[in-house]
């Protein structure tokens, strides 16, 4: 029995070259789908909710759990659902909440390094912990149910992603091996949320059962899409950037020794990991009309994938794309989307990000990575690592 070896990130990387040769919008006949790889095609498609629909219910049915899950889910909705549902959330998701944030972040990381040691794996005692205790935290959930949620996180983030086959065969059958986790999911958050409707505090989901939008208060199964949402891309992305963080910094020593010199610097470093090594490398869309788009016609009801992870790679855009440039300006990356959709938690991961990499940069002198046993996730469905070990010496 032959096993199928884990494609890498630079088989990702071939793959989207290799199409890129046809063009910035190529029609894949295997997938039966348009792959949109250049970075203005990639916005264009973004920022035109009304030719590009994120809502693709109608060419591919939702299984009965899923479509409970998706109730509240504004990522999968087209206006004027989106706005309403999204403008809820908003208002319980401020800016300036987020920013509160901050000095919490760091004493949860101080307390995470504290307890790790000098040689630990940064996944395990750092990046999944800290944006899951953090996102527990504001919604309420319990922090000591943080195996489940990253088993659940594994379940929908550890598969094959077939290039071989229409995307309507890969979305039904993803949806069909997703089924029993989604299940157990939703049983855990409506449990919850009915918890939090008898006994209300001052989190979020609390928030979420008062938030009113024209008189309309939310009901349990949109809650329900809500707080899943939050939870789960709430804390893969910053868990996605704190490794893969680490990682381009031990790929390129002398911008890490810059930045150690000037830590100002970290934020245009964070932006350029996010940009080399995007976390969600692509994301699904579905044409409402017949429209042009990089000089081709694509029909109506067709499937359209925009990548992230090619966009951010445009030479057109941005010079030498494969090098980390620490001085990359300007740095527009497409990771967090754009337009109506743009990540609603883009200002918590980065918050995270730069406050665990501020702590770490100046408690340890020196960051080694264990090359031969860092693992990562299948790079067609998230760029991040499941270990990264490291060796510290502390200053």
């Amino acid at each position: 029995m032959t096993t199928t070896a884990k494609p890498t990130l630079q088989d990702f990387l071939d793959f989207i070259e290799g199409h890129r040769k046809q063009g910035q919008v190529v029609y894949s006949e295997k997938q039966q789908t348009w792959l949109v790889l250049g970075h203005p095609e990639v916005n264009e498609v973004l920022s035109e909710p009304h030719v590009f629909g994120s809502d693709m219910s109608e060419l591919v049915p939702l299984q009965e759990e899923m479509a409970l899950f998706q109730k509240g889910n504004f990522i999968s909705m087209d206006d004027p659902r989106h706005r309403q549902l999204r403008g809820m959330v908003s208002q319980a998701f401020t800016p300036k909440f987020v920013a509160g944030m901050e000095p919490a972040i760091h004493d949860l990381t101080v307390e995470l390094l504290d307890a790790a040691g000098n040689d630990f794996d940064l996944v395990d005692a750092l990046a999944y912990p800290l944006p899951v205790i953090v996102i527990a935290n504001l919604l309420g959930i319990p922090t000591s149910d943080q195996p489940v949620f990253r088993r659940w996180a594994d379940t929908l983030l550890d598969r094959d992603v077939p290039q071989d086959k229409p995307l309507d065969e890969i979305r039904a059958e993803a949806l069909a091996a997703v089924t029993p986790v989604m299940r157990e999911m939703n049983e855990y958050f409506r449990d919850f949320i009915k918890d939090r409707r008898r006994n209300p505090g001052d989190d979020l989901t609390s928030k979420l059962t008062l938030v009113e939008e024209e008189g309309k208060r939310l009901d349990d199964e949109e809650i329900i899409g809500f707080v899943g949402l939050l939870l789960l891309a709430g804390h893969i992305t910053t868990t996605a950037t704190l490794g893969n963080s680490i990682l381009t910094f031990h790929e390129n020593q002398d911008a890490i020794a810059e930045v150690r010199r000037d830590l100002s610097l970290l934020p245009a470093a964070i932006e350029e990991v996010l940009r080399l090594r995007t976390p969600f490398p692509r994301v699904a869309r579905v044409t409402k009309q017949e429209t042009r788009l990089g000089g081709v016609t694509i029909p109506e009801k067709q499937f359209v994938l925009p990548f992230l992870t090619a966009a951010n790679r445009d030479a057109r855009v941005f010079p030498n794309p494969n090098q980390f440039d620490l001085h990359r300006d300007p740095n527009h990356h497409a990771t967090f989307g754009k337009g109506i959709h743009f990540c609603l938690g883009a200002p918590l991961a980065r918050l995270e990000a730069r406050v665990a990499l501020k702590i770490m940069l100046e408690r340890y002198a020196d960051i080694q990575v264990d090359e031969e046993k860092v693992e990562e996730r299948n790079p067609f469905a998230m760029v991040a690592v499941t270990k990264l070990p490291l060796v510290v010496r502390p200053v």
